[in-house]
């Protein structure tokens, strides 16, 4: 399962809305099967701040663990909030 980030919007900037965004998501996840992966989508993704990657990431990780795979992104606020909040997104030969 896929989730595309820029359908919170492309500035995702607050706590209180990753928050939102996390709840909304999950209301989505329930039917995920216990091998399917969730990957976290950034394209169209202009700023991503720490306090919303916390809240929406961290949360995701906490319940899903290594089934979470946070896909490439360029975006330079992208990157350096990953690497804030201690994620990193998948790279290699098996990368989207």
């Amino acid at each position: 399962m896929r989730i595309a980030l820029s359908k919170f919007g492309p500035m995702l900037v607050s706590r209180p809305a990753g928050r939102d965004a996390l709840l909304i998501a999950s209301a989505y996840l329930t039917p995920v099967s216990e091998t399917e992966s969730i990957e976290i989508d950034f394209t169209g993704v202009h700023v991503l701040t720490p306090s919303w990657a916390d809240e929406f990431v961290t949360g995701l990780r906490k319940k899903y663990g290594d089934r979470l795979v946070l896909l490439p992104s360029d975006n330079v606020s992208v990157k350096l909030t990953l690497a804030t909040i201690g994620q990193s997104p998948k790279t290699g030969p098996d990368a989207v």
